[in-house]
């Protein structure tokens, strides 16, 4: 599998429609007709990443359920998009909600945008009947506690594109994770409690493997690289970056990129010949490894491959997921770490970063291509991208293992400028103001218990990750513009509650 390639391509959901054999042949033939007009119209659509593809009306209980298990044994599929163009009675579609793994978007909506009141009858009455169809079909995906999103609205309404858009996004991450290889070279940070987990319970949850290979499995196919490969990453380097002096050819460090590229050549067959999509790595086990990868794990991360630094396997898949849900839009996805505060009363912003492995994806600036010494991991001085982060909305969401079940908390950001350069700091870096401010946003994501590992997204948004939460059945914890600690607080005691008593006895 290659991480760089299109998520979309070949991708599709399908479009389901419901009816009954009660209306006769002539009104199923405008049903269909006009059906196939509803989903060309979301196909048409740009923000919809994905080919909607339109199926034969259903009409009977066996259909339904023969098309529930055709959509879950497709693996191109990324789901189905369900509409009631009639009133379709709700009993026989029991069996299908039953059978159904992939991820339903409900689409509450109707043939026509405006009412031809001078000219409504009866015969008008029966066809567009979606108005308690669709009602009749949301209570037995109630009663049957079938997950799924709503979306209301006429198919044309820009807005109800772009959710349709979103969930198709966050069902294309759902397909990601539960066909995930995580490759961790190495085990986890020592004594860090955050980068644990439940790596079977992620593969009964999530569908993710997550499993390790030696770093020295690693040294073999990074030693192994050819020259040509090699001197072809430098030229690349060379002509997308602003290389340093010393590191540019015939630069005193000029070594230390050829082996960075060297590394980026090695991680990339690696991860390619296993199918891997994220990985993790671990300045506590590097092996034979002369650099902590950084240049590599930026690169990397920027052609889609999700990762976590210090054996996180939680954030590698996150990055990951965000990725495809974020691919072909602007901005990026990112590992990311709080690091610092800027504390000043009304000036109050976190600086993100780490050692070395900020994705480039996250700005449109030339970022400059860097060699300086790291105080851990008693290797050589590591090659690294060193930039900001672009100004303007984001998103980052950690994973957290909260024993029972996985927890998700994301918290709204605005992405500035720093006040200041920051000409001593060798790292790529963000500098954010936290939804709805800093402290209430420290405070609730302390409460919740959330890890100080995230992916930071600037493609995809928040509504991705709670159609993501939805689609999966894993608890998420929001902080925005309208959070409080009070009733934050009390929302993680609900969810604790429901989300035991979800998983049975």
């Amino acid at each position: 599998m290659n991480a760089a390639a299109d998520p979309y391509a070949g991708k599709s959901v399908w479009f389901l429609t419901g009816s009954q054999d009660l209306y006769g042949e002539e009104t199923l033939a405008q049903v269909a007709e006009q059906s196939q007009k509803v989903a060309a119209t979301l196909d048409a659509a740009d923000v919809v990443p994905a080919t909607v593809e339109w199926k034969p009306v259903l009409k009977e209980r066996e259909a339904i359920r023969r098309a529930a298990l055709e959509a879950n044994a497709d693996p191109q599929c990324l789901g189905v998009v369900v509409w009631m163009h009639t009133f379709s009675p709700a009993k026989m579609w029991i069996a299908g909600l039953e059978a159904l793994a992939k991820p339903m978007l409900h689409l509450h909506t109707q043939a026509n945008m405006a009412l031809p009141w001078s000219e409504i009858d009866m015969d008008f009455m029966n066809l567009n009947q979606a108005a308690h169809g669709d009602r009749e079909f949301a209570y037995i995906a109630s009663r049957t506690g079938t997950r799924r999103k709503t979306v209301v609205g006429h198919a044309s309404d820009e807005r109800v594109q772009a959710k349709v858009g979103t969930w198709v996004r966050a069902a294309a991450a759902w397909d990601a994770l539960t066909t995930l290889r995580l490759c961790r070279f190495g085990d986890n940070m020592r004594n860090v409690a955050v980068t644990e987990g439940d790596k079977t319970e992620a593969e009964i949850r999530l569908g993710t493997s997550v499993n390790t290979w030696a770093v020295n499995d690693l040294v073999e196919r990074v030693e192994s690289i050819g020259e040509g490969e090699v001197q072809a990453l430098l030229d690349e380097y060379d002509d997308v970056y602003d290389v340093a002096e010393e590191l540019r050819a015939g630069g005193s460090r000029r070594d230390s990129l050829v082996y960075a590229a060297r590394q980026e050549a090695g991680m990339r067959s690696f991860l390619q010949e296993g199918g891997f999509t994220a990985f993790t790595t671990n300045f506590e086990d590097l092996g034979g490894l002369r650099q902590l990868p950084g240049l590599a794990v930026q690169r990397l991360m920027a052609e889609g491959y999700g990762f976590g630094a210090e054996g996180d396997w939680k954030t590698a898949l996150l990055v990951r997921a965000a990725k495809v849900a974020g691919y072909g839009l602007p901005g990026g996805a990112s590992l990311m770490e709080d690091y610092t505060y800027e504390m000043t009363p009304g000036k109050e912003k976190i600086l993100g970063a780490h050692m070395l492995e900020i994705c480039p994806s996250l700005t449109t600036s030339k970022p400059r291509l860097e060699v300086h010494p790291l105080g851990i991991g008693d290797r050589e001085d590591p090659v690294r991208l060193v930039f900001d982060t672009d100004p303007g909305e984001g998103v980052v969401v950690a994973m957290s293992d909260m024993r029972e079940r996985f927890r998700l908390t994301a918290n709204v950001v605005d992405i500035v400028k720093p006040d200041e350069p920051l000409p001593n700091l060798p790292v790529a870096r963000a500098v954010w103001e936290p939804r709805p401010d800093f402290a209430t946003s420290a405070e609730c994501w302390l409460t919740a218990g959330a890890a100080h590992h995230t992916v930071l997204s600037t493609a995809a948004g928040l509504e991705v990750f709670e159609d993501l939460a939805d689609i999966s059945g894993i608890e998420l914890a929001t902080i925005d513009e309208a959070t409080t600690t009070r009733g934050f607080a009390q929302q993680l005691r609900w969810n604790a509650a429901y989300f035991r008593l979800a998983q049975g006895l």
